[in-house]
């Protein structure tokens, strides 16, 4: 087999929302929720993103797939400029790229059973109906862990976990490529969790998915993802493969998330490096280095010039004035 080739491709995407006030509600500033990142997804890899709550992974995620339309950048998927595509051939691709909701109950209309909320896209996209629709509907609940008589039974009749299979087979009923799971584990159980990651894991391999992971618990992206990225206030910060991360994490902000992981090892002691301050706001990032009121190392520089992505090892990037840039 040759080299996976490259399936999703961002480049400075950005996404702002408009702050508006007055009577007249004129937008008086910008939240800048994704605020230029560039990365790259390979066919069946898994690609995780991290970060602390509001740091912009989810909308970054949703703009991807062109549930937000992106206020700069752009994105391709298998070289189609998704960020300038028109509603019709949108549409037409919505077929091959779908998502995972972190909320499992709040996803699914109360009112239809789970065979219609999964078969629902089969009819709108011209799939498949009628037995067809049914079988294939099944199949697919199989998959995910659930069983048949699943099919006539509605979101309030299902556990946390079960709701999440039966979002996860709503994603996978059309056989996309290219799947978003934002924060799929997160509303469940930790003893659900882990049952949730080896399941997306299995039809990884079944179906050649490739994953866009989104999540703010680093243990979970180790187990799933084959590189991170880290995220904070609306920018990435470092990239890389998930060994080289977790073993020797070079931003700054990277070594703070990593020292709050918990060792499965009792021996091993790790030192806790303890951020001061606040997130700054979306809406006012600071000037130069947006981690930099909290960075621990920061220097003049820090708060004078943005840090652009630098390669700072074999296929590692990381955005740091204070790291040096290796050939």
């Amino acid at each position: 087999m040759g080299t996976p080739q490259q399936i999703i491709t961002v480049e400075g995407l950005k996404k702002y929302f408009p702050i508006k006030a007055g009577v007249f509600s004129r937008v008086t500033g910008h939240v800048k929720a994704v605020d230029g990142i560039d990365f790259g997804i390979k066919s069946r890899e898994a690609y995780g993103l991290v970060g602390e709550s509001g740091c912009g992974k989810s909308t970054a995620g949703m703009t991807i797939i062109r549930m937000f339309k992106p206020t700069g950048g752009k994105v391709f998927f298998k070289n189609k400029d998704l960020s300038s595509m028109d509603k019709g051939n949108l549409r037409k691709m919505r077929k091959e790229m779908q998502i995972i909701f972190q909320d499992p109950y709040s996803s699914l209309n109360p009112r239809i059973s789970v065979g219609e909320a999964i078969g629902e896209a089969l009819e709108v996209h011209g799939v498949a109906r009628g037995r067809e629709r049914r079988d294939r509907v099944i199949s697919v609940l199989k998959d995910c862990g659930l069983d048949e008589h699943h099919f006539r039974r509605y979101p309030h009749e299902f556990s946390g976990g079960q709701r999440q299979r039966v979002g996860i087979a709503r994603a996978l009923v059309l056989e996309p490529e290219f799947i978003v799971a934002d924060e799929p584990v997160s509303a469940l159980d930790v003893s659900i969790q882990s049952q949730i990651v080896n399941l997306l894991e299995r039809l990884q391999e079944k179906y050649g998915l490739t994953f866009l992971f989104i999540s703010h618990d680093l243990s979970v992206v180790k187990h799933i993802s084959d590189r991170v990225g880290v995220m904070y206030l609306g920018r990435i910060v470092e990239d890389a493969p998930k060994r080289e991360l977790y073993s020797s994490p070079m931003h700054p902000y990277s070594q703070a998330l990593l020292s709050a992981v918990p060792s499965m090892q009792p021996s091993v002691k790790k030192e806790r490096i303890i951020l001061t301050g606040d997130v700054p706001s979306p809406s006012n990032p600071p000037p130069g280095c947006t981690f930099h009121p909290r960075c621990p190392y920061a220097e003049e520089i820090c708060s004078e010039q943005v840090p652009v992505l630098k390669k700072v090892g074999p296929d590692h990037l990381a955005s740091c004035h204070l790291v040096k840039e290796t050939n």
